[in-house]
Parts: C-alpha cells; structure tokens; sequence
C-alpha cells in the first residue's frame, strides 16, 4: 500500500530518517517495520516562530517497495541524420533547449565559446592567483554558464512560463540528488553541478547532437530577412553552421548585443537592478534567522533571507542569496570587477552573503532623448561601474569593500571584517564614488531591513563591490506567439541573455520553449 501524508514536527524529526519512520509510524498507527521507504515530496521550513518546524508532505510505502527512482525519465532518441538547429550558448537556456530538441527529433548542434565544465574551473581558480581574466573562460563563460560555478539555486517564481517540475526531473536524471523535487528552495551546489553537466553534454552527443568548445559565434547567416545559419570562429579558423539559430548566449555576452546593434537587428535597453554583495558571518544570520542564541543547531540548514522595500520609487531588495557560501569574482573580461555569490551543497562556510541591489530603470540613467533610445545604455552603464571598481581595486581583482555600518553612515571602514572573496579586498568609501541613487536607497533599504530584523545591520557585514549582473541590459525583442525575433525569422532570442528569464529553471524553461519554437518554425516551412 502507498500512502501519502502530511507532516509537521521538530528539525531533530525531519532530519533523521529512521526516527521519521518511527514518528510516520506513530501518526499513521503502523508496525515501523511494514515500512519500506519514505519518500519526501515537499519539504519546508516555518521559522517564524522561536519553536521551528519542518513541514513534510511524505509518500509512505507499506510493505511494498518504490518500483521508480522517485523521478520521472525522459527518452531521449538518435537525431543523428535529423535536420540541425544551432544553439549558442551552452548555459541552461541552451543546454535544455539542446535536449527539448532532441526528444522532438531534431539535431542540436551547440556552440559554447568557452571550454568544458571542468577546464573552466581552472581559469577561474586562476583569477585568484594572477587577478586575470580569461575573457573566454570565467564565471560566465563556458560550459553551463553563469549558473555552473555561481551556486546552482534552483528556486523560481516563474512557474507560470513553464513546467519547473520538469525541469527538475531532468537535473535529477542526469545526477542530481532527488532532494530539489522536494525543497522549498532547491539547490544543487556548485560542488556537484559541473557533473550533472557533464551528464547533460553526453546524452546531447550520444543522441546524435554535436557540442563545440571554444566556438564563438562571430556573426548570422542571412538571407532576405532570415537567419539560416550561424559563423563561427573555432581555433582561429573560420567555421559555418547551418540551420536555424537558438540564441542563448547569457547576460555577459556584450560583443553579441554589440553584433546585433551594428547589424541592425532589434534590442532595446531593459532595467536591470545594481548594488553591491552583503557579507555576514553565517552564524549571525544563522541566530537571527532561527530566534536562537545557538544558532541553527544539528538538524537545520544554514539560514536564509529575503528582504525587499520600496525606496523613492524603486526597490531594494537582497538578490540570490547564499547561505554558508562565498563571494567569487564574477568580471568576464579586463579592467572590471564584479562580484557573485555560490555555495557548494553543503551550506558549510562561515560566510553567508546575499545581492543588496536596487531597481535601476533606463530613465534613472538617460540624460536626453537620444540615451533613452540608446539599446546599449544599459550595458554601458554596467561597464563603467565595473571599471569604477577596478580602479578602486587598485586595478586588481582586488574588490572595494565597506563595513555595513559605515556605508549607511557615511564613513571611511579603517578595517574590513574576514571574508570569503579570496582574491581580497580593500578599503573603499562605497557611499562617495558610486551612484548616488543606488547609494541613498540602499541606505535607507538596510536601515529598513535593520528595523524588521534586529542585528542584521551590523558593523562586522561587509558591503562588497559591485554586483551588476543581476540580469541581462538588453532585450532582444522577439514575437510573443513565435518567439523569433521580430524582423528575423528562424532567429530565436533565448533565456537569461535576451532578456526573458532570470536564474537556472526560468532560462531552462526558456530553452524548451524555444526548442518547440523552432521545431514548429522548421515543420511550417517543409
């Protein structure tokens, strides 16, 4: 017999597997030993209270056992002689769109700039040591995107673009713990995804897909007004793909959006939202977050947050936060600083560190009529921060940084708390050489955010520069119902980069739906 229920206990009952079967037992009035597993199907955490619980929704099987992997399982065939769809980009815009194409039975053919997974982790250990970046191989670029080796948090709100648990079965098919089916707000940790990744990549080329590495697209083929191919520059020789082109590049991707403009193809500048990373000791938020001078104890996850307000019109919120995480340098090319935040899967560090950014529009940014109309003013406004930051860091990965307190007061930090950025950081008066906009709000955001949780504006949380790619400053606008482009047909903006998602899944979601798109796009034209 298989039967599902509801929960609610103490973390010391949630977190150990064998007394939750003995509490199932105790509600469900069973022998223990009939039960062969427990299966959790959601799990959350209530701590508004100084007493916390755990809130379970459980499948329970009675002397029968589990005849699934607790996942759902896609088929994917061989499309090795099916027509060719080129996808660029290999984050998870592109890599889900690959494998929706595939299950349709068309041809993936992915060009990825960067290098595999794993390379990758070598430029970017190496930031540390030389303060250099490798303008093709960073924390944006390469194999699994920004999302690969920045934390791999798979909570979304947009549920209503997409099926997110789809998705998720996906993650866990090709090696992620079945635990994000469950949680409130899943997550796979940095330490893990690079191989769920990799998993993802050989079921693309064991269908019959292709996966090029250090291929950067350089530019679209084009006839009439419609894009048939894609040109690429791959080891400094000259390459042509064919076929219609998914286009899921990122948000960092700024020598395409350039492409674009000068090629005349439509974008349009899109509000993003800037500010710095905050840095607390995780304990701290641990105790404040849990009601408890202790902390979270045995059986409870590192603390989370999530603040918002609404300052003079625009808000100020905390933005991917990580708990028991770092702060890593996230520039994708020379003379920039920007900062990111990751955890691996166990939440363990001393640190815990959010996006504190405020809501920046076009208009807080035009000063005439032709900027508003400027598609790349976004971008623009991006890149001189981040090298406002660089020459702060003494042209360094070296990150300006401010003691919490002293930003919202108005004061030089004569010292700076440990930290997890280890590159390292310096002092620097955040408060009087970035924006005065973004300054003021975010001054009065975390007086607000101190206000509703006391001890969260703290003098040993560090404010450190700058955290500006919250999302993409580019739209490339395409059509609501087709999802081509809007003058290019065969050309599908795609995820994070083009401006219609924001995070793993909703760029996941994005992927597929372009993959349908495009599958829809090529049946209507045979």
């Amino acid at each position: 017999m298989i039967k599902e229920i509801q929960i609610r206990v103490e973390p010391q009952f949630a977190y150990n597997e064998q007394v939750l079967r003995e509490t199932v037992a105790r509600q469900c009035a069973i022998d223990a030993r009939t039960i062969n597993a427990v299966r959790v199907l959601k799990k959350s955490i209530d701590a508004r209270q100084r007493t916390i619980f755990v809130n379970l929704s459980l499948r329970i099987f009675i002397n029968e056992q589990p005849t699934d992997d607790g996942f759902t399982r896609i088929e994917y065939p061989d499309v090795s002689q099916k027509p060719a769809v080129i996808v660029v980009g290999a984050g998870p815009g592109g890599l889900f769109a690959a494998l929706k194409l595939i299950e349709l039975g068309l041809r993936p053919i992915v060009l990825e700039r960067g290098k595999n997974v794993r390379e990758r982790k070598i430029d970017i250990a190496d930031i540390t040591r030389s303060h250099k970046i490798n303008p093709e191989s960073n924390y944006s670029f390469g194999e699994g995107g920004a999302g690969a080796y920045s934390d791999g948090k798979l909570y979304t709100r947009s549920k209503k673009r997409g099926n997110t648990e789809r998705i998720l079965n996906i993650f866990c098919q090709h090696g992620a713990s079945t635990a994000i089916l469950s949680d409130a707000h899943p997550h796979i940790g940095t330490d893990k995804l690079p191989r769920v990744i990799e998993n993802m990549r050989n079921t693309i080329i064991s269908s019959g897909g292709e996966v090029h590495f250090g291929t950067k697209m350089t530019g679209f083929i084009i006839n009439g007004n419609k894009v048939i191919g894609a040109e690429a520059v791959q080891n400094n020789t000259e390459r042509t793909f064919m076929g219609p082109v998914i286009l899921a590049t990122g948000h960092s991707a700024r020598d395409t959006y350039r492409y674009l403009h000068s090629a005349n193809i439509a974008i349009e500048a899109k509000s993003l939202a800037v500010g710095t990373r905050l840095e607390h000791p995780s304990e701290l938020i641990d105790r404040l977050q849990y009601h408890n001078k202790n902390g979270r104890g045995k059986y409870l996850p590192a603390a989370e947050y999530n603040f918002v307000t609404q300052v003079d019109g625009r808000g100020v919120y905390s933005f991917c936060m990580c708990p028991g995480g770092f702060v890593v340098p996230a520039a994708s090319g020379p003379e920039q600083i920007v900062v990111n935040g990751m955890s691996p899967s166990g939440r363990n560090s001393k640190w815990s560190n959010s996006g504190m950014v405020v809501e920046t529009r076009v208009e807080d940014i035009a000063t005439n009529e032709d900027e508003l109309k400027d598609p790349l003013l976004m971008m623009r406004f991006q890149e001189k921060i981040e090298r406002d930051c660089w020459i702060a860091g003494n042209m360094r990965q070296t990150a300006p940084a401010q003691r919490m307190t002293d930003f919202v007061n108005g004061k030089l930090s004569y010292d700076l708390p440990s930290t997890s950025y280890s590159p390292g950081l310096i002092s620097s008066p955040l408060h009087f050489w970035m924006p005065e906009f973004i300054v003021k709000r975010m001054q009065q955001g975390f007086q607000v955010f101190g206000r509703s949780c006391k001890g969260f504006l703290s003098s040993t949380a560090t404010l450190i520069a700058a955290e500006t790619r919250t999302s993409s400053p580019v739209r490339i606008t395409r059509d609501n119902e087709t999802l081509q482009h809007i003058t290019m047909n065969g050309l599908f903006p795609c995820g994070e980069g083009a401006g219609y998602a924001g995070g793993i899944v909703s760029s996941a979601v994005d992927g597929e739906r372009c993959a349908e798109a495009a599958f829809n796009y090529l049946n209507s034209h045979t």
